[in-house]
């Protein structure tokens, strides 16, 4: 079942603003745990960081930066680099472990697409990462809207190289059609957790339809790079991460990202663990010897920390398999 909430804002009559996460608002209270020493964020602040979130605000776009409460921010918006997040700020689905606001999204912004190619512009960016909230109320999920956005990047900016980010477009027919022909130079799509997971992780979501999307890409363009992401400590069992990465390389997924899961509040799924860099140094080895072209393995991973540098390094070893 795909969750649909429900928290249109009203009017005077409203009793005060609706919680960002009504779905959570009455479970029980998780203690977040202190974080480990190895895990360390640059604070926001630099005068390029404000430059860059200036150039947000005049065009009226949200990111996955500050919605999903990257801990990477400070660092990434200091190198003039954002993550557009599309289709609004309020997403469908319910996920335990995400900080984007849940309920009924907002009618789709005409002028979205202009205003994500006018930032990329002014924020000079060679490589961009778009990705979006789920809008399973859409007749196609937003396919035609992430065409859109690379259409218009393409037109103001063709010397930039563009990376998706795609929800799972679960039930729609041809999404994943038009957003492979809106040429991406990658195609990313999460797969978030481990199978076994995903009850009580990411219950609107089906891990072996995800597989098949990413297979899909491949099957369409061959020649377009496919990339997926899990976080790690929500409770997996090493042998099922491994068995993920073979899922993944059956689906012929050149690029995979590893990252350890933070919890945004008490009302969030829990951390289970927090795994040592070694433990993902480990896992970035064994991927290697599974056939991906380019891994990403760190407690501060994220899909688009440093997108722009991976994308040269996935065309490299591209080149260098032949």
């Amino acid at each position: 079942m795909v969750t649909v909430l429900d928290t249109t804002k009203g009017g005077m009559a409203d009793a005060g603003p609706k919680p960002r996460h009504p779905e959570k608002a009455h479970r029980p209270d998780q203690p977040v745990a202190s974080k480990p020493a190895w895990i360390r964020v640059k604070a926001p602040g630099s005068p390029v960081y404000n430059e860059t979130r200036a150039i947000v605000r005049d065009n009226k776009l949200v990111t996955v930066c500050e919605e999903a409460s990257c801990p990477n921010i400070g660092e990434c918006w200091s190198k003039r680099h954002a993550t557009f997040m599309i289709m609004g700020d309020t997403c469908t689905r319910a996920c335990a472990f995400c900080n984007v606001r849940t309920g009924q999204p907002d009618a789709l912004d005409a002028s979205e697409p202009a205003n994500v190619a006018d930032a990329v512009a002014r924020l000079g960016l060679s490589h961009v990462v778009v990705t979006s909230v789920d809008r399973d109320d859409l007749a196609d999920g937003g396919a035609a809207h992430f065409a859109a956005v690379i259409a218009a990047i393409r037109a103001v900016s063709p010397a930039t190289t563009i990376e998706i980010l795609t929800p799972d477009f679960l039930r729609k027919p041809g999404a994943v059609e038009v957003v492979v022909a809106a040429g991406p130079d990658v195609f990313n799509h999460n797969l978030e957790t481990v199978p076994s997971n995903y009850l009580t992780v990411r219950p609107g979501a089906r891990y072996f339809h995800s597989i098949r999307l990413l297979q899909r890409v491949k099957e369409l363009d061959p020649r377009m790079f496919t990339k997926s992401g899990i976080m790690v400590g929500l409770g997996e069992e090493r042998n099922e991460v491994l068995q993920l990465m073979d899922d993944l390389r059956t689906a012929d997924v050149d690029f995979l990202t590893i990252g350890q899961y933070l919890q945004p509040t008490k009302k969030h799924h829990p951390v289970k663990s927090f795994l040592t860099p070694e433990d993902f140094k480990s896992y970035e080895t064994i991927a290697y010897s599974k056939g991906f072209l380019m891994v990403s393995s760190s407690p501060l991973t994220r899909s688009s920390h440093h997108a722009g540098e991976d994308f040269a390094r996935l065309r490299a070893a591209r080149a260098a398999r032949g």
